[in-house]
């Protein structure tokens, strides 16, 4: 699923994604450093992985082991 960032908190490393649905999920500090991002800005797209109301996984399409950017 996608997301757009919709929070993010650089001190606490936690946020908000606003999903193509409307919804509104939280992105805990565990989430965000298991993505090995440095850093989230508002509007930025990502993909997402929901597990109950928030974000368990959370990435950018070509960033990491064996992805192209299209």
């Amino acid at each position: 699923m996608q997301a757009t960032i919709h929070t993010f908190d650089e001190d606490a490393g936690a946020g908000t994604v606003l999903t193509d649905n409307g919804r509104v999920l939280e992105v805990d500090h565990a989430t965000f450093a298991k993505s090995s991002l440095r850093h989230l800005r508002v509007g930025q797209r990502v993909s997402i992985e929901v597990d109950g109301d928030g974000v368990s996984r959370l990435w950018i399409e070509g960033i990491g082991p064996g992805q192209r950017i299209r």
